[in-house]
């Protein structure tokens, strides 16, 4: 088995951890710096909107030996100085973007580009793109972001409880502010490619939090009937629990997606993987690191506050505090045990569940088989 395996599944049985929830406020303020800094450049920049938002002209060449470059100045010079961008697709031709330009401005666009292939104006494919159409466009996403938030937070509420609903919707909210933030500072233009992207990468956001969400409703279920353990140690446990499954798909992903938007889209000059990829790539990244550093500690947050969640903490300490009175040590040493040698069944009902907290990195203790070796060599019982 791999190093990677036997980690996962040392930590799945909770032999090893690292305690996440802990240390939830470093990872708070790690989260708040990002999201200011998004917030700042894309209120210092702005999104740089593509044609089809702020409306323009789209000019499509014949095969040509004329340079990007070259096309971008005959076409800005012609434009009286708006900015023009040009593609160089992969059958030769090129596209080229003017935003801000009607029909009579598109026209001595369109005669100057010709002119420059030495190629007559009707072979210049010109078209041109209103204003509305973008703002068509933004509002059917804003309306579908909507729409899809409210019903993953009634999903999610129903499915687990109102607290998970709370800390999956924040989490979503931080990977779109960072995603779309990291848009304004690179400048890369805003397109439909840009809006699918942003959107797909909602499912992928909220994949990592709802399993880690499962294990952990699933892990709580009798959590008021032990007092062995806090339910911000159960959530770390389940976390550090579904941590390398969420590593390796997170990683499995963002590998075509890098692939698209550094050979597709960087070495090729495919613009619409560009736009697309780069969503992804960002947004994927953020919701591993939502997933694991915010959206599991804030649920622990929440559920702390609950009033049983915080007697039972109230029995941890005072049971942790009346071992070590008794020589037992601190929390994490054995637990006592009955006549027959057994641990006491007053932990929490799960077959992988042990005795060291949660956070604590080092291999449990197992408990000795009842009766081994009684009164013969064999270890059988008479």
């Amino acid at each position: 088995m791999s190093k990677l395996g036997t980690l996962g599944a040392r930590l799945y049985r909770g032999e090893v951890g690292y305690d996440f929830v802990a240390k939830r406020m470093i990872w708070y303020g790690i989260s708040v710096l990002i999201t200011i800094t998004a917030i700042v450049g894309l209120s210092v920049r702005g999104l740089n909107m593509g044609i089809e938002f702020s409306g323009g002209a789209v000019f499509n060449t014949p095969k040509t030996e004329l340079s990007a470059n070259q096309a971008r100045h005959t076409a800005e010079e012609a434009a009286d100085g708006h900015h023009a961008i040009v593609q160089k697709l992969g059958n030769g031709t090129l596209r080229i973007q003017i935003s801000d330009l009607d029909t009579k401005d598109a026209v001595p666009v369109q005669e100057a580009i010709a002119e420059k292939l030495d190629v007559s104006a009707d072979r210049i494919n010109t078209q041109l793109v209103g204003p509305s159409w973008g703002e068509e466009i933004a509002n059917k996403a804003w309306k579908g972001l909507v729409i899809f938030m409210v019903l993953v937070v009634i999903y999610l509420a129903i499915a687990f409880e109102w607290r998970m609903a709370v800390a999956a919707l924040i989490a979503l909210i931080h990977d779109l502010t960072i995603t779309v933030g990291v848009y304004a500072l690179v400048g890369f233009e805003v397109t439909p490619g840009t809006v699918i992207g942003l959107l797909t990468i909602l499912g992928y956001s909220l994949y990592d939090t709802v399993v880690v969400f499962d294990g952990l409703k699933e892990a709580s279920r009798d959590i008021t009937k032990q007092n062995r353990h806090t339910y911000s140690e159960i959530a770390n446990r389940s976390l550090n629990a579904t941590l390398v499954r969420s590593i390796n798909t997170t990683v499995v992903a963002l590998l075509p997606v890098a692939g698209l938007l550094f050979i597709g889209g960087g070495a090729l000059g495919a613009g619409m993987l560009n736009d697309i990829s780069l969503a992804l790539f960002v947004g994927l990244a953020a919701g591993a690191y939502s997933s694991i550093f915010i959206a599991t500690p804030l649920v622990a947050d929440l559920k702390e506050r609950d009033p049983q969640m915080q007697a039972l903490a109230k029995r941890v300490r005072a049971r942790r505090a009346a071992l070590a009175a008794k020589g037992g040590g601190t929390a994490g040493t054995e637990a006592p045990h009955d006549p027959d040698g057994e641990p006491e069944d007053d932990d929490m009902p799960d077959e992988h569940e042990g005795n060291t907290p949660a956070g604590v990195v080092g291999p449990r203790r197992q408990p000795a088989s009842r009766g081994r070796g009684r009164g013969r060599s064999s270890g059988k019982r008479r």
